[in-house]
């Protein structure tokens, strides 16, 4: 019998031998799997810096809670503690040079005096807000009424006619023809609740938000026809704002739903 010469033998072996080693090379040596992307998220915000904000005394609640929702969704930015004042007390400091990028006043007047200097851009109406009457826990001396601030031996405390709470008050009480006599006229609302949360005013007019906030500190009672003396509340950038960015962001985040709710909560009327 004829045998094949072992050379061939072996050639054959080792043909198998490699298309198998190859086999396996191919599968082993597959190209490695593409590292996965990254699912991209939301662009982070990329306005930055500092803000110097100005708002009305009564906003403190409010404009405390609407910047620490504003710096987290914003965190390149940092407002400044708020100034909070009179309006008037504020526009005037505007208007002498304060470095400001945003101002919130409790009413179109004071507003106007800015943008009558030439000193704020747009101004829309961001809130409302009415007063109310407030007198120590309980109501003690049984005050119902407008009418009940006349009577002489009452220690009442107002804003000063100039504030936008004081010039809401005056028509208040021009509208109901009564009278009265305040103790002292303070720059800002904050401080006739303090005198009257602290016992140095029997009562005070105040807004409702204002009352709402003070909680167990104050009994707070509705005025008939507040609504005929309604402060607007505008908030305008300045245009010689350094950060005009930032300080439109801000105003645009109080105007959103979110800023809205916020004011909303704390008792504020609709814009």
């Amino acid at each position: 019998m004829t045998r094949s010469p072992l050379p061939f033998r072996l050639s054959a072996i080792a043909a198998t031998a490699l298309a198998a080693a190859l086999a396996l090379t191919a599968c082993s040596g597959a190209a490695p799997a593409a590292t996965p992307t990254p699912t991209s998220t939301a662009a982070a915000s990329t306005v930055s810096g500092e803000l110097t904000v100005f708002a009305a005394a009564s906003l403190s609640q409010a404009f405390d809670q609407i910047t620490t929702a504003f710096e987290a969704e914003n965190p390149k930015v940092h407002v400044n503690p708020i100034t909070y004042d009179g309006s008037s007390t504020l526009a005037t400091q505007i208007i002498e040079g304060a470095p400001v990028d945003v101002f919130a006043s409790a009413d179109q007047k004071n507003m106007d005096k800015v943008t009558q200097a030439s000193l704020a851009g747009v101004a829309p109406v961001f809130t409302t807000n009415v007063l109310q009457i407030a007198v120590a826990p309980g109501n003690p001396l049984k005050v119902k009424d407008l009418a009940s601030l006349a009577d002489p031996g009452l220690k009442l405390v107002l804003c000063a006619p100039a504030v936008p709470c004081g010039n809401a008050a005056k028509t208040l009480l021009d509208a109901a023809s009564v009278t009265v006599t305040p103790a002292s006229e303070e720059q800002n609302v904050t401080a006739v609740l303090a005198k009257v949360k602290a016992g140095e005013a029997d009562a005070g007019l105040v807004y409702s938000t204002d009352v709402k906030a003070a909680g167990s500190a104050v009994t707070g009672i509705a005025i008939a026809g507040a609504d005929k003396a309604t402060n607007k509340y505008p908030i305008t950038v300045l245009k010689a704002s350094k950060n005009a960015e930032a300080a439109t962001a801000f105003q645009a985040f109080v105007l959103s739903d979110k800023g809205q709710k916020i004011l909303k909560d704390l008792g504020f009327g609709g814009a």
